[in-house]
């Protein structure tokens, strides 16, 4: 009776397996089969290789076409986590290994038996030297709910997507280097053209969206002649290349791998290529985890300065959606822990800006001591990324399509634990060491920090067990996800229901969206200051 009773649940389990696999989705695209899977109600297929593998020759190669394979490729799970170091502490990344070889996306869809869908695909933020389309944060589940299929894309990071050379210039068809991870971005939306019917898109409604390095991106793709008619739509969260994030011209940027190359002896194109990728990795941080991840303008991809781009309305002619925070950077990068006074932030302001300090401190001027704190966060976070933001938002009011402006203004509730790597572990997989290891107080924050918004606007406030979310939290984030969902199905925000939403118009009161829990219409207040900062940044 007890063989029976095992030999039941074994020849079970064996069913259930079986009826699991017939009943995956299967697509078949331009290079073969995939086999994906059922989560949530939505189909998901992971891990899709959209370029050939950029390793040995092929790295700093613009990306290859993928080779066809025979029969049914599985694709139930992500592919290679992007080569990186540990950056950022909130990161988790649900691949199981992490390699140069990492040029895959995701897609989330409702039915791979529906047509024409809105199409969004996401990329990810990390400074151009962190991040990966496996974050559970930027999971397309939610917004496949909705009625989108949605992407995450991974491109190459730091050393691997950033370095120019000259010699790189020189073997180039095209005689320019340094924008690898922007080309492998390029290379995805391309497949995007050439496959997403397969999973019920349609190539005609395509919104590209991303947050910091991701919104930069986006920035840079309505910039780039190579890309800019392969979306509809756009989705900018803090940041672009239009103000302090410049791009860097060729020379510049090939002087600087030049440098490097000549400092680890690596004397040509060939001993760079053969040296370990890992080995590289630790050489080209070491010191400085930024030392790569500057976009350039190589005359490819950028063939000019991103502003002359957008002053000429040169750019993609399409809607967008942009906006940033009510806190990008803390006070604390000008004051530390020095007491909020008047004196102590002018003081601050003098030794952090000492050519401009006298301007600054006009525009950027608390009238009290009990102002100094949002002064202070102001100044930090425009001169992060805030008026850069506003720069491409001003811009294209200018020369370009319909803008929706907002500022997310929600702050994260209390963490709900003490945090060490185990909080990083709710997405498993391979997880980056964690910046907030000691215990934690439960404390919530007074404003919304610099990437707070993307578990609201994706619809993801489930996936971090990190913190306590509330019944707000959701308001907001359904509200949040709503407007995007709305933009990328039509490129406006705007359904019954919702708070209204204008757009910017140029020569009026600037009017933008203020994200919260009461969601509200507001009036531009400190225009000077983003005049001011234009003035000293873009002269």
């Amino acid at each position: 009776m007890r063989i029976y009773f095992i030999f039941s649940i074994v020849l079970l389990l064996m069913l259930s397996s079986t009826y699991a696999q017939t009943n995956s989705p299967v697509v078949k695209i331009r290079n073969g089969q995939l086999q994906g899977s059922i989560e949530n109600g939505v189909q998901s297929f992971k891990g899709i290789p959209f370029a050939a593998p950029p390793v040995g020759k092929l790295r700093w190669k613009e990306p290859q076409p993928v080779a066809n394979w025979k029969g049914v490729r599985d694709a139930q799970q992500f592919g290679p986590t992007v080569l990186q170091t540990n950056v950022f502490g909130d990161m988790a990344f649900r691949a199981s290994s992490m390699s140069e070889d990492c040029l895959y996306l995701n897609v989330w869809t409702p039915d791979t038996k529906k047509k024409n869908l809105p199409v969004l695909v996401y990329f990810y933020g990390g400074g151009f030297v962190a991040g990966d389309g496996s974050e559970a944060r930027y999971d397309g589940a939610s917004m496949a709910a909705k009625g989108i299929v949605s992407l995450t894309v991974n491109y190459r990071l730091g050393i691997f997507g950033h370095m120019a050379h000259p010699e790189l210039t020189k073997e180039s068809p095209h005689h320019a280097s340094g924008n690898y991870g922007m080309l492998d971005q390029v290379a995805a939306l391309k497949w995007v053209q050439e496959n997403i019917a397969a999973f019920g898109g349609d190539p005609k409604r395509v919104t590209i969206a991303g947050e910091s390095a991701g919104s930069i991106s986006v920035s840079a793709l309505m910039a780039s002649p190579l890309s800019k008619n392969l979306f509809a739509q756009a989705i900018g969260e803090s940041g672009s290349l239009l103000g302090s994030i410049p791009s860097t011209p060729l020379a510049k940027s090939e002087q600087a791998g030049l440098e490097f190359a000549n400092k680890i002896g690596a004397n040509s194109l060939e001993a760079l290529r053969s040296i370990p990728a890992e080995k590289l990795l630790i050489s080209s941080t070491e010191g400085n985890p930024f030392r790569f991840q500057i976009i350039t303008m190589d005359g490819y991809f950028l063939p000019k300065h991103p502003l002359e781009i957008f002053e000429k309305g040169e750019q993609a002619q399409v809607p967008l959606l942009a906006g940033w925070n009510s806190e990008e950077m803390t006070y604390r990068v000008l004051l530390g822990e020095q007491e909020l006074t008047i004196e102590n932030y002018t003081k601050a302001v003098q030794r952090a800006y000492p050519e401009q300090a006298s301007e600054l401190l006009k525009v950027y001027k608390p009238n009290s001591d009990a102002e100094v704190e949002q002064v202070a966060t102001d100044l930090a976070g425009d001169k992060f990324i805030g008026f850069s933001t506003w720069k491409l938002i001003d811009v294209q009011t200018k020369t370009g399509k319909s803008v929706y402006r907002y500022l997310y203004a929600r702050p994260r509730p209390p963490m709900a634990a003490a945090i060490g790597n185990a909080a990083a572990g709710l997405a498993g997989g391979i997880i980056k060491d964690s910046t907030n290891a000691a215990p934690v107080k439960k404390q919530a924050a007074k404003r919304a920090v610099h990437s707070a918004e993307i578990e609201y606007a994706m619809g993801n406030l489930a996936t971090n067990k990190v913190y306590d979310w509330t019944a707000d939290d959701y308001k907001v984030s359904n509200l949040m996800q709503e407007y995007f969902a709305n933009f990328i199905k039509t490129g406006n925000p705007n359904e019954a229901g919702l708070p209204k939403w204008p757009t910017v118009t140029e020569g009026a009161k600037v009017q933008y969206i203020n994200i919260d829990v009461n969601t509200t219409l507001e009036v531009e207040k400190n225009r000077d200051r983003y005049i001011y900062l234009d003035k000293v940044t873009n002269r």
